[in-house]
């Protein structure tokens, strides 16, 4: 009896799949793609409707060789690859590549690779949707036509091997914006002064006293700014010898709500923020935990659903499961009186319809860690705790404000002063979890308990501390930040993050230092002549529409053709003058403190074929190198 034929990506998915189907159905792995446009050509007839002219790749030959003799074999044959564009267009061409002509074809679609969620795709499964095909052509071809139009241009111009990118073009701008900003930031010095005070009647100061921040004059006729030292000694001066007293005292119970579970772009921002893991090394980790790993007795199980989304809803039965735990792990008190549901999702969402979670919340993290790696187990548990947390009860905060005036006794002048304290009343979600935060945001709730006051209480002055600062430029990105920054703009997707920076690091346009991105002078370089002139192409909103574009493709109301056509008319004329305007450009080398072992030169970083690498200032005369590591 022939065996049914199933087609999926990576060995470990095959693996996983081959333990749920059974012995009645062959899994086979593509490794990926196995037609793509050619590597040494455009391969895009301009001409002709943009008409791709695709070729199976050179490694990728025996992997079609074997899988045409499995699908001889087999009675039909399933396309089980992932659940978005990139998977839809890879099943198409595989059906292309593998000449699926005469066999009965169906695509199968799972967000998660758990037994249930398996079966149920094979009993429903479907045809190619050319709509998806045709919006990832289209990113393609885009992609393609403005990397091998450009790229030769900087080649020329600039320095050979470089790349320009549809997408990567515009982060290396946000990059180089933001250095600008913070090289052109002109620092304006200003003062703050806390006075400590404590309650009269208070037997003990040092239980008692509080700090409370100077806000501003009585009367409200102007904001009170502090600009100068004089000013501040000024002031001080009065407060020193001030009468205090509490003039009002306002409190409120403040809840703070859980976070949705993980959306591609949430997971990569807080991979960073608590664990420090690069984008790409995110996706790689959370790859392994989707496609599957062996666990004890469970055997080989995919671990959370799929980590390409930018969908924050959550399935019925799942959210059900996890409202049951909760119960039962912390009791009927932390459980909101419905279910949450997260049903707001990012600008352009598309074909990934659930969040990131784990594929049974009873998989508790300390359970399964012993089957994982130490960054799968990390991993794991940040998702594991993202989705328990996002079904728990609100946190309860009891928050108190203390209104404080200080009346100088010789002017009569009276100043306003305020103190917040903060207690928990509740901790509800975050007994688990707390989402964490990039230095530009600050946590409210982080400040300590006041002392019991009422208005009209008399207090003692102990101490006065003024403080000069200076206002502060933006922050470089990091992961979290341009990750997030990206998606706020619309540029790219979930599957682009990644690959967008890793790639402007491999080609020498920014570095990582301390965890923040710094644009180098060949990415300064390149970014300056691009924006010069190629300003739209390398346009924020001109990207953002792009994607929104390739989304309505998605959906079957825009011609690929004619999005590219729009696309490429500007563009071609763009082209034929940058090549005629733009002069040649140096770029020097980067210094290094090493010196050459051979010749006793300076080494120097240079970008090669591959990626950077040191060398010697003395080439050709001195050809020493070595391979440079980047962290």
């Amino acid at each position: 009896m022939a065996k049914e034929l199933v087609i999926v990506e990576s060995p470990a998915k095959a693996r996983t799949l081959t333990r749920i189907l059974g012995k009645h159905f062959n899994v086979k792995s593509s490794l990926g793609h196995v037609r793509d446009l050619p590597p040494n050509r455009l391969g895009v007839d301009v001409k002709n409707g943009f008409a791709p002219k695709y070729v199976i790749l050179k490694e990728k030959r025996k992997v079609v060789k074997e899988l045409k003799e499995a699908a001889e074999k087999a009675a039909v044959v399933y396309l089980a690859t992932d659940p978005d564009r990139e998977g839809e267009a890879i099943s198409w061409h595989l059906i292309k590549a593998v000449e699926l002509k005469t066999i009965p074809v169906h695509r199968v679609v799972f967000h998660e690779i758990t037994e249930e969620a398996i079966k149920e795709a094979f009993h429903q499964p479907r045809q190619i949707d050319m709509n998806l095909v045709n919006a990832q052509q289209a990113r393609r071809i885009l992609d393609r036509l403005v990397g091998y139009k450009i790229s030769p241009l900087l080649w020329r111009k600039v320095k050979s091997r470089l790349s320009a990118g549809r997408v990567q073009s515009v982060a290396l701008r946000m990059i180089a914006e933001r250095e600008r900003e913070i090289e052109n930031f002109v620092p304006q010095e200003y003062w703050t002064i806390e006075v400590e005070l404590a309650k009269i009647a208070a037997l003990d100061d040092k239980v008692s006293s509080f700090k409370a921040k100077l806000a501003g004059l009585k009367d409200g006729e102007r904001k009170l700014e502090i600009h100068r030292q004089e000013e501040a000694e000024q002031i001080a001066s009065q407060l020193r010898v001030a009468n205090y007293f509490v003039a009002k005292v306002s409190k409120k119970r403040i809840s703070r709500h859980p976070t949705s579970p993980f959306t591609t772009s949430t997971l990569q921002q807080e991979a960073w923020r608590k664990l420090h893991f690069t984008a790409q090394r995110t996706m790689k980790i959370a790859q392994q935990l989707y496609e599957g790993l062996s666990v004890g007795e469970e055997g080989v199980t995919g671990l959370i659903t799929y980590m390409r989304t930018d969908s924050t809803k959550v399935a019925e039965s799942a959210i059900k499961e996890t409202r049951a735990y909760i119960r039962g792990k912390y009791g009927a008190g932390f459980l909101p009186p419905r279910p949450r549901l997260f049903v707001k999702k990012a600008k352009g969402a598309q074909e990934a319809h659930e969040a990131i979670r784990p594929t049974k919340v009873s998989r508790e993290p300390n359970l399964i860690k012993p089957y994982l790696t130490p960054d799968q187990a990390k991993l794991y548990e940040l998702i594991w705790k993202r989705m328990v947390a996002s079904q728990m009860a609100d946190a309860l905060f009891d928050t108190t404000t203390i209104e404080i005036e200080a009346k100088e006794p010789l002017e009569g002048r009276s100043y306003i002063l305020k103190a917040t304290g903060s207690i928990p009343h509740f901790l509800g979600f975050l007994i688990l979890y707390s989402e964490g935060k990039d230095e530009v945001e600050s946590e409210e709730e982080g400040k300590a308990p006041l002392p019991a006051l009422a208005k009209g209480d008399e207090l003692r002055f102990l101490d006065l501390f003024p403080e000069q600062h200076f206002t502060q430029p933006p922050p470089r990105y990091n992961e979290a930040t341009l990750v997030k920054a990206l998606e706020e703009k619309g540029i790219g997707r979930p599957s682009t993050y990644a690959p967008i920076i890793s790639t402007l690091r491999e080609r020498g346009y920014v570095e990582r230092k301390e965890g923040r991105f710094h644009p180098l002078e060949l990415g300064l370089v390149v970014n300056d002549l691009l924006v010069g002139h190629f300003s739209e192409i390398v346009n924020i909103d001109f990207t953002a529409r792009m994607e929104e574009q390739l989304d309505e493709i998605a959906r079957g109301e825009e011609n690929w053709v004619g999005v590219i056509g729009e696309f490429y008319t500007p563009f071609d004329e763009m082209l034929q003058k940058a090549t005629i305007q733009i002069p040649k450009v140096k770029v020097a080398d980067e210094t290094t403190n090493e010196i050459c072992p051979q010749c006793g030169r300076a080494m120097v970083i240079r970008m090669g074929r591959y990626g950077k690498f040191i060398a010697c200032s003395g080439y050709p005369k001195c050809k020493m190198t070595k391979p440079l590591n980047i962290k």
